[in-house]
């Protein structure tokens, strides 16, 4: 029998390996990292954001294009999904409607963060976060409307920017006393205060390596050493489609062909095995009619 997503998502995290979770904007992305070998995937909602509707990340996706995409990406992989929730998308009974529908849709686990709503990327300028306690009722409204009990409740806590790392991990800390799975305090600022996180708090931990952003690099041994249980890389596959899609436009825009990028293009085949024609293709002809084609 094979082992529910949510069960397998909480023992990778469980062993506190720094397991990386890709980010995904999009199914097609989400099989990319899943062929790759990546033992969970992260639904990221700037990802959403940026490539689904050319937005920012300033909490403009609805739960309902939230959903829709969860449940895109876990109908095409049997790896674990981690579905950032923001801001739950209102109080604590708005949360609750939000874990069930996540939950029914294929996450195996929800992140939800402290921000006033709407809220911003972890790593801009000008976040503010809810009081504590209010945050503490939405961790407990998550934990009662999930079915299944291993679904992991991650609670992310954005008071680094605001108040100070002492701040952010007592919230983190308080956070657990609530009942959340795991915590995630973002935007640490160096190794010392990644060390803190890790020591500090009891559950596992979600590390954000946002390229560009306010974290330092850290590499995926180092983080392990300091016990994190997974590192999100939320939206590398998308910077890196951004780029190498505007590097071939720009080509095209140029030359009038593509000769010049024809080396930065999956070949057909490549994107019909991307996409698992091969399985279609096998339905059509187990389902062929016998009068098909006299």
């Amino acid at each position: 029998m094979t082992e529910r997503p949510a069960k397998r998502l909480k023992a990778i995290l469980a062993a506190r390996a720094a397991a990386i979770l890709p980010g995904t904007p999009n199914a097609l992305f989400a099989r990319l990292i899943a062929e790759q070998g990546f033992e969970a995937v992260y639904v990221t909602g700037a990802g959403i954001a940026n490539m689904s509707f050319g937005l920012p990340d300033i909490g403009l996706v609805t739960l309902t294009e939230l959903v829709e995409h969860v449940a895109a990406i876990a109908d095409v992989v049997s790896i674990p999904i981690l579905a950032d929730a923001d801001t739950g998308f209102g109080n604590p009974v708005n949360v609750g409607r939000t874990v069930k529908a996540l939950e029914r849709a294929g996450a195996a686990g929800i992140q939800i963060e402290d921000q006033v709503f709407p809220k911003k990327c972890g790593h801009f300028s000008g976040k503010q976060v809810i009081p504590a306690d209010e945050m503490v009722q939405k961790i407990k409204a998550a934990t009662d409307a999930r079915q299944d009990g291993d679904l992991q409740i991650v609670a992310r806590t954005d008071a680094r920017a605001i108040d100070g790392i002492d701040a952010a991990i007592a919230r983190a800390q308080a956070y657990v006393e609530a009942g959340a799975d795991v915590t995630f305090v973002e935007a640490p600022l160096d190794p010392a205060e990644l060390a803190r996180i890790g020591r500090e708090i009891a559950v596992p931990q979600i590390a954000n390596m946002v390229f560009g952003g306010l974290t330092p690099p850290i590499s995926q041994s180092e983080l392990a050493r300091l016990g994190f249980g997974g590192v999100l890389y939320a939206n590398a596959a998308l910077q890196a489609a951004l780029k190498a899609v505007s590097d071939v436009l720009l080509a095209l825009r140029r030359d009038g062909s593509l000769a010049a990028v024809s080396d930065r293009l999956a070949g057909f085949d490549v994107r019909q095995r991307a996409v698992d024609k091969a399985h279609f293709d096998e339905l059509e002809a187990r389902y062929r009619s016998a009068n098909e084609g006299k």
